[in-house]
């Protein structure tokens, strides 16, 4: 997606333009607002922005494209776009509700709250912004809470504190059980089932295989090489995000995971999708099955303020409880960041840097065991993304960069790779070759939260030939449980 234009501060007022300019300016704005009603909001943001070239005065056609830039998941541009629309009209309310909404998405809880002050103090008797203060407020107060409690102490892993022995199982649960405390094929098979028909796996069964995972990924360096021989398969998939239906369809598609079909999951399996419980869980089992056949990487929401506010913490809560929300927090923190494929293809979840001499080497030595910085290599391995112009940009979403082909070109080279597969961008037909076909997205989550219309995609590599394959595929009906389910209110009701 083309980034807003930069343009010099609005000088002058609508009262410059002709009649006509400003009645055709607003008959694009009134066509964007049918595309971004029919949920069209590439189209929407294209009029909008065509409205702006020709009127560059009114804060609404701003805040409009901002909400459709939200909608996208372009923070940045959402961001930047509200704070535009305050500089050309400074009482422009929607405004404030516009910036404090991008930076929500982003998890700058602190200020977004400034922004809600506002808004309620211009509009005191507006029940919605008292409300949408009060939660932020909330939200603000937490944080600080645990950031004071974790100050001069090392926190206990949760991990630690769970017993497994205490935990009974009730005469009357008829589902899925670990075989002498392992799983199986048979277990696996009974799960997945068992999710499909809506059906809760036993919380201690849930626990150990939280347990048992998180051990195996303890011993997992942050860049994991992957040797793939000659004759055989390999499947890499994008993000998932709670779409438990969708993930069945994939080994409906292209087999169970086991040794001779082994996977490569490139983050973000949960969150957005009110499934997501059954995913991760899913994935894990596979993991701790086939340990070295089977693959995940952290995505951006495997993080704790993601979790928070994208669904999956209050998903955990609802069907296990806040313990196991932790301790979900700590088995992510272990996550590997980055996978290389026959030391040829890098796979990481978002993609590249800020500096032209990062290493292989030094991915592999990152210390990921903690929630990612706001900068920095760890940083944008989650949440980079590429761009059609050389060099780089601003991230769209408020953090990390965009990165051009120039700069994918000087990685590979230095650290002797053919390409990089990367995730966390939706895209029409589930997968992306940008930048010479040396820079791959592929994205498993069709009709991604059931309203983007777009295909799921999955890579098959056959070596030695290791050119991508793609596999696309449509959705599948799923029960009727909304995406953002267990999201945040205050951030639900942007979204």
């Amino acid at each position: 997606m083309a980034a807003p234009a930069e343009k010099e501060p609005v000088s002058g007022s609508e009262s410059d333009l002709t009649d006509e300019v400003r009645r055709t300016a607003e008959e694009l704005k009134n066509q964007a607002n049918s595309y971004f009603k029919d949920k069209d909001h590439e189209k929407a943001i294209e009029f909008y922005t065509r409205a702006i070239d020709l009127n560059p005065y009114n804060a609404a056609y701003y805040g409009n494209r901002s909400i459709a830039y939200l909608r996208t998941e372009c923070f940045g541009y959402a961001l930047s776009d509200a704070t535009k629309a305050l500089e050309v009209d400074s009482s422009y309310v929607k405004g404030y509700y516009r910036r404090a909404s991008a930076n929500m998405a982003i998890g700058k809880f602190k200020i977004a709250l400034k922004d809600f002050e506002t808004v309620v103090k211009v509009r005191p008797n507006d029940k919605d912004a008292k409300s949408k203060f009060t939660e932020c407020n909330k939200i603000v107060k937490r944080q600080a809470f645990e950031r004071a409690i974790r100050v001069d102490d090392v926190k206990k892993c949760v991990s630690e504190s769970i017993n497994l022995e205490s935990m009974d199982i009730e005469d009357d649960y008829s589902g899925p059980a670990l075989e002498d405390g392992k799983v199986t094929v048979k277990f696996m098979e009974e799960l997945m089932e068992w999710f499909k028909a809506q059906k809760k796996l036993h919380r201690k069964y849930a626990y150990k295989i939280l347990l048992d995972v998180k051990e195996i990924f303890e011993q997992q360096p942050s860049l994991v090489d992957i040797k793939i021989p000659d004759g055989s398969k390999f499947t890499v998939c994008g993000d998932i995000h709670g779409q438990y239906y969708d993930l069945m369809n994939i080994f409906k598609l292209n087999g169970n995971p086991s040794e001779e079909n082994p996977y490569l999951f490139n983050g973000d399996f949960v969150d957005r999708g009110s499934f997501s419980v059954e995913c991760i869980l899913v994935l894990f089992g596979w993991k701790l099955l086939t340990p070295g056949s089977f693959f995940m990487a952290r995505g951006n929401h495997e993080t704790e303020t993601m979790n928070q506010m994208y669904g999956f913490e209050g998903e955990v809560k609802t069907k296990y409880s806040a313990q196991m929300a932790e301790l979900f927090t700590e088995v992510y923190n272990l996550l590997p960041l980055t996978h290389c494929i026959n030391s040829k293809i890098l796979c990481m979840h978002g993609g590249l840097f800020s500096r032209d001499d990062v290493t292989l080497e030094e991915i592999k030595q990152i210390d990921r065991n903690r929630q990612p910085p706001d900068s920095g290599v760890m940083c944008e391995l989650l949440w980079s993304d590429p761009q059609i112009l050389p060099g780089r940009a601003p991230s769209k979403r408020g953090v990390a960069i965009q990165f051009g082909p120039d700069v994918t070109q000087k990685f590979l080279e230095l650290n002797s790779l053919d390409y990089i597969i990367r995730s966390h961008e939706v895209k029409p037909l589930g997968y992306e070759e940008a930048h010479n076909g040396k820079c791959i997205t592929v994205f498993s989550a069709p009709n991604y939260c059931d309203q983007m219309g777009n295909k799921g995609a999955f890579i098959t590599l056959n070596p030695p030939d290791l050119s991508p394959k793609f596999t696309t595929y449509e959705c599948v009906p799923h029960p009727n449980v909304k995406p953002m389910a267990y999201a945040n209110s205050l951030l639900a009701s942007f979204m």
